[in-house]
C-alpha cells in the first residue's frame, strides 16, 4: 500500500498565506494531527517525504521508529512570486488562470500540469515492479506531501482530467490509500482524518 499524507497544520496554513515551496514550520495543533496520524497507517516499511520542513517534521512525528528520506518528486508546487502571500492579497487574475489552465505557470513557477507529471512519473515508477515501492510486502509506503501533489497522485489513479483537483477538498494530516488491484493502481481512502484531532 502506499499512504499519501498531507503534512499537518503549519504556520503558512493557520495565518492564510500562499504556502508552496516556502519553508514553513508546523503550529502546535499540526503536531498534534501529525502524531495522531500514526493511528491510521499500519505497519509501515518506508516512509518519504518532500524536502519541505513541514513534511518532514510531520513524517517524523507520525512514523517516529522509521527513518525518512527526501522525496522532492512529491514536493508542493511552486507559486513563484506568490508564494507566501496572504490569500486575500492575490489578485483574482490569477485564481482565473490557476483554475482555467493547468498550463498556466505563474511568473518563476511551475504549473499543476507539471505537478502531475512529476507525480505521475513518480507513481508510475513506485507501482511498477513487485516487491518495491509502493508494492513492498514488508509493510506499507508512506510519503508525506501537500495538497497538489497529492491531488494529482489521485487524479493519475482514477485518470481522471486536469480540472478534477478543484473538485476535491484535501485536509491537513489526512490519509489517502493507493493500492494494487488486479487491473493496476486503486484508490482505497481519499482525505482520511485521524480521530480527536480537528
Amino acid at each position: 500500500m502506499l499512504h499519501l499524507v498531507r503534512h499537518g497544520q503549519s504556520t503558512a496554513n493557520a495565518a492564510s498565506l500562499l504556502a508552496g515551496q516556502i519553508d514553513v514550520t508546523l503550529t502546535d495543533l499540526g503536531r498534534k494531527q501529525a502524531e495522531a496520524v500514526c493511528s491510521l497507517l499500519g505497519e509501515v516499511a518506508e516512509v518519504r517525504s518532500s524536502s519541505l520542513r513541514r513534511a518532514k517534521d510531520t513524517a517524523q512525528l507520525a512514523v517516529p521508529h522509521v527513518e525518512g528520506h527526501v522525496d522532492d518528486r512529491f514536493i508542493e508546487v511552486d507559486y513563484g512570486h506568490f508564494d507566501g502571500m496572504a490569500l486575500a492579497d492575490i489578485p483574482r487574475e490569477f485564481w482565473s488562470a490557476w483554475r482555467n489552465d493547468p498550463h498556466f505557470t505563474p511568473e518563476g513557477g511551475e504549473s499543476l500540469a507539471a505537478v502531475r507529471q512529476r507525480v505521475g512519473n513518480a507513481l508510475e515508477e513506485l507501482f511498477a515492479t513487485a516487491g518495491e515501492g509502493a508494492r513492498r510486502d514488508d509493510g506499507s509506503l508512506v510519503i508525506v506531501s501537500h495538497v497538489s501533489p497529492i491531488k494529482a497522485a489521485v487524479a493519475w489513479v482514477l485518470g481522471a482530467s486536469d480540472d478534477a483537483v478543484w473538485k476535491m477538498h484535501l485536509s491537513n494530516a489526512s490519509v489517502t490509500t493507493i493500492g494494487m488491484g488486479p487491473a493496476g493502481p486503486v484508490l482505497h481512502a481519499y482525505n482520511h482524518l485521524p480521530q480527536g484531532v480537528l
